[in-house]
């Protein structure tokens, strides 16, 4: 059974784990810097740990959160000039129907979020920042560098789209009921126009997706489909290396060559 917390028992199926350390809690919103007058959207506001000191400091709040019980405490503690409530699962919101030059924050369900992230870079043209919490595990997969462990098909297409930064992290004890993991802190930036070089970037997917489906076998096995030995020559890439070996701007060369060859075959 989870510990119920203010009367509220955590519920799993929403992967519900809720941040009560008040210092952790104004390092975050200070990471955030709300100001007054812009639009920002709390995904899954919990119980408002976040929420409060963020309408102190923007006047007004959109939240997305799925959980009945948790929107009735919102209504409760929030006047309804101050605050938006959509219902919902955030990985069918969309998020276009929110104002434009968006912060988007929040303490994001760790059984959700790499297809949540997936979800919110669609809108990466409507944003100006996104700060999330998410495990450890993720944030350093979403940062990683080439050849590295923790380097693959979330780093790469997400620091596609966005200037990612690492924070800090959380300690778990930080939370009720405390996760059995560690927690960071995440800032993801959209990159300009003019810094996505890509011709095709459904098509860059599908080349990352390949590269990284098998990770032991080398770009020769992976990237069949996408490049032959003539391909390879021309890129000056291995075709006995792995994908972890690949840079962004390898991935990106890859994919406009395909394009510009009719690639894949």
């Amino acid at each position: 059974m989870n510990r119920a917390l203010d009367g509220h028992q955590a519920r799993k199926r929403f992967g519900q784990n809720f941040l009560t350390d008040p210092n952790i809690i104004r390092k975050i919103v200070a990471a955030i810097a709300p100001r007054p007058g812009e639009a920002i959207v709390e995904i899954g506001p919990g119980l408002g740990a976040l929420t409060q000191p963020l309408l102190a400091g923007c006047g007004h709040l959109h939240v997305v959160e799925i959980d009945r019980d948790l929107i009735a405490r919102l209504k409760d503690k929030c006047p309804p000039e101050t605050i938006t409530i959509h219902a919902g699962d955030a990985l069918r919101f969309d998020f276009a129907s929110l104002p434009s030059d968006l912060k988007v924050v929040g303490n994001l369900p760790y059984n959700i979020s790499t297809p949540l992230l997936f979800h919110l870079a669609d809108y990466a043209e409507r944003v100006r920042e996104m700060t999330f919490m998410l495990q450890k595990e993720v944030v350093d997969r979403m940062v990683a560098a080439p050849d590295t462990e923790a380097y693959g098909r979330l780093g790469v297409m997400l620091q596609y789209r966005f200037e990612m930064a690492k924070l800090f992290d959380v300690p778990p004890g930080a939370f009720r009921p405390a996760p059995k993991v560690t927690s960071a802190i995440v800032r993801m930036i959209p990159k300009k126009a003019d810094a996505l070089t890509c011709s095709d970037a459904r098509l860059l997917g599908k080349v990352v997706t390949a590269a990284f489906g098998q990770r032991r076998k080398t770009l020769r096995n992976t990237l069949r489909d996408y490049l032959d030995a003539a391909g390879f020559e021309a890129l000056g890439i291995d075709p006995g290396a792995r994908g972890e070996t690949l840079s962004l701007a390898d991935f990106v060369a890859i994919a406009n060559y395909c394009a510009a060859t009719a690639e894949p075959r």
